[in-house]
């Protein structure tokens, strides 16, 4: 009877995970959605008016230069986070 009760804390562990995954996953979308409209923004007022008329080739690529800058650096510090936090194996 014990070994059933165990398996089933683990099975409502793991359904736990997973929907802790998913919704992680979803306020990540809708972040990045809500970012990528603010930089588009961004370029759109502010750097687009030192490009001549025509140039969207440049702005976009401003734009996922821009994004490409951001997701590099947040996902490294998010890195060294995650490094600090977890214990070193010792071998």
């Amino acid at each position: 009877m014990d070994n059933k009760k165990q398996k089933e804390k683990h099975l409502h562990i793991e359904v736990m995970r997973q929907m802790l995954t998913l919704a992680t996953s979803g306020f990540g979308l809708v972040a990045a959605l809500a970012w990528n409209s603010v930089i588009q923004e961004f370029v759109n007022n502010y750097i687009k008016k030192f490009l001549p008329n025509g140039s969207g080739i440049w702005s976009l690529l401003i734009y996922a230069l821009v994004i490409t800058f951001l997701a590099v650096f947040i996902t490294y510090q998010l890195s060294k986070i995650l490094n600090r936090l977890t214990p070193a194996d010792k071998a």
